[in-house]
This record gives C-alpha cells, structure tokens and sequence, in this order.
C-alpha cells in the first residue's frame, strides 16, 4: 500500500495546531481549491466532512470520518467515499521545545485492482504535493495571528 509521511516543525503550541488541523473551514483555508460541501467547525470522533476539489480539473468528491481520536496527541481520518480504493490520514502531534512537531502518515490504495497500481505513481505524487502544500500552510496560520479567526484564543 503506497505511503506518503511527512513531518512538519511549528512554532505554535500543540493543542492550537491540533485544533486547526481537525477544524473544517480551517483545512480548507490551507488547501488549493477546495470546499467542504458537508461538515464544519471542530472535528471530532466520528464525524464525518465532505470535500469537493477538481484533480486534474475534475471536480472529485471525498468523505472522510474521524475514526481515532487523543486530543492533542493524534487523530486518524478514513475515506468512507471517494476516488481511492481506500485512505487512511494519520495526524500526530508531539510537543518540542518552543513548539509543535506535526506528523502526516497517508496511506492509500487504488480502485480497480490489479489496474488501478497503474495510476498510483500519479496517484502518490499528487497525494504528496498536497500534503506537503497542506503542511506549509497550516504552519503559516498556526504562527500567524489569523487562527484566532478559527479558534478562540
């Protein structure tokens, strides 16, 4: 099963980074081109969120739900419909000195198997792209003064 990890320092306290990162309208803020069409606000063990957002400019559906939730340790996301054969999104959250180090582990399949492996390079670089831009982006807001515009302070 293709996998992508990533790693991300922010010099914000982890509970704010936690909560950004599990808020809706917050993801979306730190996403290219996408809207939540279902779910808002703080997520929690077992909501469910809706994301719309064109691949490749086709506009493509995803609902995921929290299935594991530590506040603010981790939480763990799950497609429940969507473009892939099945995604898991791992979030973890470990306290460092003067900060946060935020930790993405995605892991997903393709539909259509054994012919969908022939879209997973695709696939896994795009997924990449977006975590990473995702990353950048939450690291700006939860360093920024503009999360207090998702959470109170």
């Amino acid at each position: 099963m293709p996998r992508i990890q990533r790693e991300t320092r922010i010099d914000a306290p982890r509970e704010r980074v936690f909560d950004l990162a599990r808020h809706v309208e917050a993801h979306v803020a730190t996403m290219p081109d996408e809207e939540a069409v279902e779910g808002t606000g703080l997520l929690g063990p077992g909501d469910r969120v809706t994301f719309r957002a064109p691949q490749f400019g086709i506009p493509f559906e995803l609902a995921a739900e929290v299935v594991e939730f530590d506040r603010p340790r981790r939480f763990r996301d799950v497609q429940r419909s969507g473009v892939f054969g099945s995604l898991s999104h791992e979030h973890t959250f470990e306290e460092v000195e003067g900060g946060t180090l935020m930790r993405d582990d995605v892991r997903f399949s393709m539909p259509f198997e054994p012919f969908g492996r022939l879209g997973a390079p695709v696939a896994r670089w795009r997924l990449r792209r977006l975590v990473d831009y995702h990353a950048k982006a939450l690291k700006r807001l939860a360093e920024g003064g503009d999360w207090q515009q998702y959470l109170d302070s």
